[in-house]
């Protein structure tokens, strides 16, 4: 038979005479299967433990005095786990008190409108709070940062989460009650390890999110690395070639000499080097040597103490090689520096010490040298322009870019990333590419390579009145727009090389003559260095800035 689902109450006196009884206590049935349970645990003050009665479960919470023993009925179904459990150890209620009272964990427990029903006392310490004085008050006006009146709300526990509660952060997990279907209540649990280890937990937890961080940097640096060769753009043997080799020389952290013309991208390639390296943590060091006046090159690398020349920075100034301690320093256009220079670049690169302009002790930069240059360092050697001692130095390992003449197949590639990249109005508003530009760029000399060719399509871009962009944006009407010819060759048996040679000499000449001897722009409108401009006037015969020699 089944009993009545209410409650019941117990309360014998010394003796074990029955002198209360209400609800299921009233059962014969149930007083029996209680008086059973006490002999059993007549030796405890309290317990917890479950009593089966007619194939129907209870579970009967007891205290037991000298002068009297109470007990508690409670017919609810609960999870058959649970009691199962219960019924196979004799510690229930220790158990359900440590649950509540244990010195390391504090508990907080709240209703449907989350409203504290239960502070645990190791919480009510923490926020310096006296016995019972939280319950009533919603959980939000006592805990900081709470989300236990939210986990009511969705019914989803949330298990270890960081709070921050009187700026110390602790781990919490908090759990819904459900009750036929529904969240009635929650409670969460705060794990402390006592006071006197609170600082040793949160340094533990700052060491984490330290690690953390460092997790994320390494993943930010996966995406740059690839990027850094994707920058390098083009899908010609070429290409993947270089490709392939940059990414092997990356990690051996010696000396790099990058050779190739001018305009083929050996900035680019030096910046895909160092993202590949172990020393990507730092921003790359870049220093042009071709543009920076002879006379402040030394200060300009190694930096100057205060007062050591006129116009000098009152505090003095660092140089770029000790900026670039832990990272990379990239020397462009290194044909440039002055030999005097060299003496000391050659020293700074055998052990890393080097003096300040100006100044008396010695500094150290542990750095990593990427460097570059558009002429023949070799022959710089033999015509004493250049050290040999730092021409070893420099080029460890050499790697040469190909010039746009060897990967003309890579202008599609190169012209529409420029497009894409670019931050220009006029370039981006072009949307599509007439199939035919690609031809007539491939039939064009690029003596600047891949800064000429882009120089040559952002000037398209300017006089193209629609979206797309088309051959006859290169020309435009009405304008008188100087369209270079390959000139005769009396000898036209002669080699490749010197036939371009001739050609660039061509241009130049022509260059000149149209910008009435002005080399800046010059080099701007050919998309070539000013150097590399420089170089090639000097190779040439003519007085190229005579512009009468022209007509």
């Amino acid at each position: 038979m089944s009993f009545s689902r209410t409650g019941g109450v117990v309360i014998l006196d010394a003796d074990g005479e029955l002198i209360f009884r209400s609800g299921l206590g009233r059962s014969q049935g149930i007083q029996t299967a209680l008086f059973d349970l006490i002999k059993k645990r007549e030796n405890e003050e309290r317990f917890l433990s479950p009593m089966k009665v007619d194939g129907d479960n209870y579970f009967v919470m007891g205290w037991i005095t000298d002068e009297h023993s109470a007990f508690l009925i409670d017919p609810e179904e609960l999870n058959q786990e649970l009691f199962e459990f219960i019924s196979s150890v004799d510690f229930g209620y220790d158990l359900l008190n440590e649950f509540f009272n244990h010195p390391y964990s504090g508990m907080t427990v709240v209703d449907r409108n989350g409203k504290i029903v239960y502070l645990g006392s190791i919480h009510e310490k923490f926020f310096d709070l006296g016995r019972g004085d939280a319950v009533g008050k919603h959980v939000t006006e006592v805990i900081e940062n709470t989300r236990l009146h939210q986990v009511v709300e969705t019914g989803v526990a949330e298990i270890g989460q960081l709070q921050e509660m009187n700026g110390i952060t602790r781990v919490v997990s908090r759990f819904p009650v459900i009750k036929n279907g529904e969240a009635v209540g929650a409670f969460g649990r705060v794990m402390f390890k006592g006071p006197e280890k609170l600082a040793e937990m949160n340094q533990q937890i700052a060491k984490l999110k330290s690690e953390l961080q460092y997790y994320r940097r390494e993943a930010r640096n996966l995406r740059d690395h690839s990027h850094g060769l994707n920058d390098l753009v083009g899908r010609s043997e070429a290409i993947r070639q270089l490709k392939s080799d940059l990414s092997k020389v990356a990690g051996l952290d010696v000396p790099v000499l990058l050779l190739g013309e001018s305009g083929t991208g050996k900035e680019l390639a030096a910046q895909a080097i160092h993202s590949l390296s172990e020393r990507r943590e730092k921003s790359m060091v870049t220093v042009n040597s071709g543009a920076i006046p002879g006379e402040l090159v030394e200060s300009e690398l190694f930096g100057y103490e205060s007062g050591s020349f006129t116009g000098a920075h009152s505090k003095g100034r660092r140089g770029k090689f000790e900026a670039a301690h832990n990272s990379s320093i990239f020397l462009d256009e290194i044909g440039e520096m002055p030999t005097d220079v060299q003496v000391k670049l050659l020293r700074v690169l055998q052990d890393g010490n080097f003096t300040r302009l100006g100044g008396e002790s010695n500094k150290h930069s542990d750095f990593r040298l990427i460097s570059a240059t558009n002429r023949d360092l070799s022959k710089m050697v033999e015509e004493d322009q250049f050290r040999l001692d730092l021409y070893y130095r420099l080029s460890t390992v050499t790697i040469e870019l190909p010039a746009l003449s060897e990967r003309l197949e890579d202008i599609p590639d190169l012209v529409q990333s420029f497009i894409n990249n670019s931050n220009s109005p006029t370039v981006r508003k072009i949307k599509h590419i007439d199939p035919r530009v690609y031809h007539y760029l491939r039939e064009k000399a690029w003596p600047g390579n891949i800064r000429q060719l882009m120089h040559e399509v952002e000037k398209a871009t300017i006089f193209c009145e629609s979206s797309e962009l088309g051959v006859e944006d290169f020309r435009p009407q009405g304008m008188k727009i100087w369209t270079p010819t390959i000139p005769e060759q009396e000898d036209e048996t002669g080699s490749m090389k010197s036939l371009l040679q001739s050609y660039e000499l061509s241009l130049i000449r022509k260059a000149m003559a149209r910008h009435n001897g002005n080399k800046k722009r010059v080099a701007e409108e050919l998309g070539i260095s000013r150097s590399y401009l420089y170089k090639k006037l000097n190779e040439d015969e003519s007085d190229l800035c005579v512009v009468g020699d022209f007509g």
